[in-house]
């Protein structure tokens, strides 16, 4: 039985990589465990979903869409095409878990079911942002306006392997003022978000983003420090198709709580999922998903001036975990003072604030098993703060995915931007070619190659285009033979005084997946 189950598993995971999509590819690897014959092909269709950017007045977003050159066209001979549309949107009556700025967390507990039970407001416009019309060049659009809707789109043929967009949103003033990134999410059926809060000096939004012609139904899980948090209030949000549903998080729990880790589990569907955190003191950002809960995880790109650091973790298998905590930085590994190790009991959220962690000197978190055999999955983010007093800006940097083939980071201007690559394993050295493609407006790409002692952390200014006009991308890809590697990027755009940033990850991008051969026995996959 357990046998012709595993089968089961090895013909869908086949049939995904047949079809190429991205959106639901397994992780690439590193091949070894390939089965013999099998082919890596590049994916024929990603999908993407961008959620609806701010509702202030005085914010502006940038999109940039991106995809590496590389990937031949399709069998029929056409490019293909990567585009993304808006999407509708799910309010309440009262304009509040449903819809931004509204109750603020009152009547908590039933704001989950009035956005399932909303109305459904279609996109005013269905004009496609940020169409590509060849790979390697990024592509820009900007919107102004309050009521900006949630994106949702795909790409095909040889744009599909790494499409990437990102949306980055400037708000100058008012209760989410800052530098708020995000590079728009695969759709999937579970996700993690260690670091959200439902404290009153927090308003946290999970955007829920269905891109398929079907209903989703998703379930919100709240874990504190004690345990579950969430009742029946975060079960059967219904997220109608093609359609995005904001819901306050404050409204799942009766019981305030400043570090909690939030679970989406789409049980019918898939879904995007992201949460837009916005703090009363320290502004706003994004925070995306973590990578999925293993023994080991990375948290790449803790910038070198930053003025506080806050651990969010969380072990949500069956047992306890226990974790060495390690600060990867430009000469080694050091164990930061007074936090030798970490322990996670099962299902229970643990903070621990590790104030000026850097002390002037970039790095980035490691955390792995403190017994070697501890097999206890874990997930983690961070909250980063910049600056001082009133003028402090906040980011995350949730637990990311290794770098085995390539990763893009989109949006980079002439200045602002650093690139992190972290080389977690000591004796194994990460080299890694860096490529800086041509800008929105022109210039020709330049390709640097950077080497990071295996153990350490190597913070950067990226290479920039030659010729530099608009905004370009950056593409991160492992020589034969590297290590492993993490990457993250940051972008600094000061405001009026405040040293507003933002941190996003840069995962592996999933561009290619591997083929069985042809009369295969799949059940080989699982072996």
């Amino acid at each position: 039985m357990k046998r012709t189950m595993m089968s089961l598993i090895g013909v869908a995971v086949a049939l995904a990589a047949v079809t190429g999509v991205a959106a639901v590819a397994a992780p690439d690897g590193d091949g070894r465990d390939a089965p013999r014959g099998s082919s890596r092909l590049p994916v024929q269709r990603s999908a993407l979903l961008c959620p609806a950017p701010t509702s202030s007045e005085v914010g502006e977003t940038n999109y940039t869409a991106f995809a590496p050159k590389g990937a031949a066209a399709g069998a029929d001979g056409k490019k293909g095409t990567a585009e993304l549309r808006p999407a509708g949107t799910v309010r309440d009556a009262g304009d509040g878990a449903g819809g931004k700025g509204g109750k603020k967390g009152k009547d908590k507990g039933k704001g989950a079911a009035d956005a399932a039970a909303g109305q459904t407001v279609a996109p005013r416009d269905t004009k496609p942002v940020v169409p590509l019309q060849e790979a390697g060049k990024p592509v820009t659009a900007t919107t102004d306006k309050p009521d900006a809707p949630a994106l949702v789109g795909s790409a095909d043929g040889m744009f599909a392997p790494g499409w990437t967009v990102q949306q980055t949103t400037s708000v100058a003033a008012g209760a989410g003022r800052g530098l708020l990134g995000l590079s728009c999410t695969t759709p999937d059926t579970t996700f993690w978000f260690p670091g959200v809060s439902t404290a009153t000096d927090r308003q946290d939004y999970v955007h829920l983003t269905n891109p398929d012609p079907v209903p989703a139904v998703v379930d919100l899980e709240l874990h504190g420090k004690d345990g579950s948090l969430a009742g029946s209030a975060g079960e059967d949000i219904s997220v109608p198709p093609h359609t995005t549903v904001p819901v306050l998080l404050s409204t799942l729990t009766a019981t305030p709580t400043t570090n909690a880790s939030l679970h989406v589990v789409a049980r019918e569907g898939r879904v995007g999922a992201a949460v837009q955190a916005s703090d009363g003191t320290l502004g706003s950002d994004w925070l995306p998903p973590a990578a999925d809960p293993a023994p080991s995880v990375v948290l790449p790109g803790i910038p070198k001036d930053a003025t506080s650091v806050r651990l969010v973790a969380l072990a949500p298998g069956e047992s306890d975990a226990d974790l060495k905590v390690q600060l990867a930085t430009p000469t080694g590994l050091i164990t930061p003072a007074g936090l030798e190790t970490l322990h996670l009991k099962s299902g229970m959220t643990t903070a621990v604030d590790l104030k000026d962690l850097t002390k002037g000197e970039a790095g980035s978190l490691v955390l792995t098993p403190s017994d070697g055999d501890s097999k206890a999955p874990v997930t983690a983010a961070l909250r980063v703060t910049r600056g001082k007093g009133a003028k402090q800006e906040m980011a995350f940097i949730p637990a990311t995915r290794p770098v085995e083939k390539r990763a893009t980071a989109a949006d980079n201007r002439d200045k602002g931007s650093t690139l992190s690559l972290v080389a977690p394993e000591k004796g194994k050295d990460a080299k890694v070619k860096v490529t800086a493609s041509a800008g929105s407006g022109g210039g020709t790409p330049v390709t640097k190659t950077y080497t990071v002692k295996g153990g350490s952390s190597l913070d950067v200014e990226p290479p920039r285009p030659q010729g530099l006009k608009g905004a370009y991308a950056l593409t991160v890809e492992p020589e034969p033979g590297s290590g492993p590697v993490y990457a993250a990027r940051m972008l600094a755009r000061p405001q009026g005084g405040v040293p507003a940033f933002t941190v996003q990850p840069l995962p592996d991008d999933r561009g290619s997946v591997l083929v069985p051969a042809a009369g295969q026995d799949l059940s080989v996959l699982t072996n």
